[in-house]
């Protein structure tokens, strides 16, 4: 008893590691949900809930183990450590080749959240005898919240920007199985003797598992990835913000952030054609300065830089490593005219929304906004009233800003949405649609500060593939199954993100998982 007294501080250090690692594999459940499934706020609603209610269950539980509980904490321990640290792997392996995803994702977080639960009433009752009620409760509870704080805030700043998803969920295995393991010097004397090498046999077994995992994890994920992925990956990674993925086949590249296709080379201009020059012929000069937010694909940009007119554009993109793939990648540099190295090019890595609060930039006669959809409310900030009235602070007052607005057929309400959005702010709009095969009927915006009509002329001088005076006047009209619905909208503000729900609500109707 003497001997386990001392070691009472490394048992309360414990409990602090099970509820930071506990944490983590809430956090990882809910992120690859989210992930794989689309539909943020649902997936980490409905995880979060199954994942309480199982550490609940897993408490109740813990009241029916009556002997040898020092041992099995410990083998509890090595069972969270294997299904904890296995768990994202686990996960994107099944949602790459098995159909029924939700049947295999739902019942493991909820045996994870069972095993989590009964963790620390286990040790709580190993120290019942060492302590008072009172002490033993406050500093549990202390231990358990601070291990909480501690996970909260390594899993977005450190763990999921510099490890990513499977090795945070395997480094946070090996710690659990670390705690089992440690366990068994720590409570050796409440563990009968020929249950301990057994018992530490299996820790070495877990640990070396996991390990093992961890050094091969970007070959796990290329195993799910390969099968992800229609066509062959000639680039992976895994940036501080997203995973970038580029594939090659028969008909060209295509460029994929999160999972989420960006463009394909086959039909890529017809998207960039329609986003950027509409802009230009709404301008009624000759536009000098550009701003991009987003296209860090240097796509957008291509465009722009036909004109000759343009003196210099700023462009600003969240991530380094996607704008630094579009200069030093030969197949994206080709396609993107080696544009980001063009000497009237400044490249802003930066959040978009922070930049446009902060920046004391000379305003701009044009701004080409080309962000991914809003399926998330970091996104869903870039369509809101205080985005959009930051970024008409920076045009100059005959400027014209050009917004891509997902699909008006497939996401109608979130088209229009973005459309009311803007005029809220006091934009006067002008909607419009073209084709992108890959994508479907796509949907953009033109918005200036001063009443304009729709342009009906492209430059004759500027080279292009897609679009004639023909197709460019076409773009104007909407069919009656993507115009404006009868029924209310609201407007998308920060305090709302009510563009995030529609857009979840109606792409989410064709999920095929």
């Amino acid at each position: 008893m003497q001997n386990r007294r001392r070691y009472i501080p490394l048992l309360f250090l414990n409990v602090a590691i099970i509820a930071t690692c506990g944490l983590i594999y809430e956090l990882l459940a809910a992120t690859v949900s989210s992930y794989v499934l689309g539909d943020s706020v649902t997936q980490f609603s409905l995880v979060i809930g199954i994942y309480l209610f199982a550490m609940g269950v897993g408490s109740w539980l813990s009241g029916f183990i009556e002997k040898d509980l020092a041992k099995r904490f410990v083998e509890v321990e090595l069972s969270v450590a294997i299904a904890g640290g296995l768990s994202a792997p686990i996960l994107f392996l099944v949602f790459a080749y098995v159909s029924y995803f939700n049947l295999i994702f739902y019942p493991l977080v909820f045996l994870i959240g069972v095993l989590v639960g009964l963790e620390i009433p286990l040790l709580m009752r190993i120290l019942k005898n060492e302590l008072d009620f009172k002490k033993l409760v406050s500093r549990v509870l202390a231990l358990d919240y601070i291990g909480a704080l501690i996970a909260s805030l390594m899993f977005p700043i450190f763990l999921v920007p510099y490890m990513g998803l499977n090795r945070t969920s395997l480094f946070f295995g090996m710690m659990n199985a670390a705690v089992g393991l440690w366990g068994t010097w720590l409570l050796e004397d409440l563990i009968e003797e020929k249950d301990l090498s057994i018992l530490r046999v299996k820790g070495f077994i877990v640990i070396l598992i996991l390990l093992v995992a961890f050094i091969k994890s970007e070959s796990l994920t290329t195993l799910a990835e390969d099968a992800l992925y229609p066509e062959q990956i000639i680039y992976a990674q895994s940036s501080q913000y997203q995973r970038i993925v580029v594939t090659r086949g028969r008909s060209g590249y295509a460029l994929y952030l999160n999972g989420n296709l960006q463009f394909h080379s086959f039909d890529e201009y017809r998207y960039h054609e329609a986003l950027v020059h509409p802009a230009f012929s709404a301008h009624d000069g000759n536009p000098k300065r550009v701003l991009i937010l987003g296209g860090g694909d240097g796509l957008a940009l291509r465009e722009v830089l036909k004109y000759p007119s343009v003196e210099s554009v700023t462009l600003v993109d969240l991530d380094p490593a996607m704008t630094n793939l579009s200069i030093s990648l030969p197949a994206l540099a080709e396609l993107n005219n080696n544009s980001m190295k063009d000497p009237r090019v400044l490249v802003i890595n930066q959040d978009a929304f922070v930049w446009l609060d902060n920046a004391e930039a000379e305003p701009f006669d044009i701004a080409i906004v080309d962000f991914p959809d809003p399926h998330n409310f970091a996104l869903g900030k870039l369509y809101t009233t205080r985005f959009y009235r930051m970024l008409k602070n920076k045009l100059k007052p005959d400027g014209v800003a050009v917004i891509q607005c997902t699909s008006p057929l497939v996401a109608r309400r979130s088209f229009w949405c973005i459309v009311k959005t803007l005029q809220a702010v006091g934009f006067h709009v002008k909607p419009y649609n073209t084709t992108v095969p890959s994508f479907g009927i796509w949907g953009y915006v033109l918005a200036k500060q001063e009443s304009f009509r729709e342009p009906i002329r492209l430059r004759s001088d500027i080279r292009l593939k897609f679009l004639n005076e023909e197709a460019f006047q076409a773009m104007f009209n909407f069919s009656s199954d993507i115009s404006m619905p009868e029924d209310e909208i609201e407007i998308n503000r920060l305090d709302n993100q009510v563009l995030v729900r529609y857009y979840e609500t109606e792409w989410r109707r064709f999920e095929y998982r």
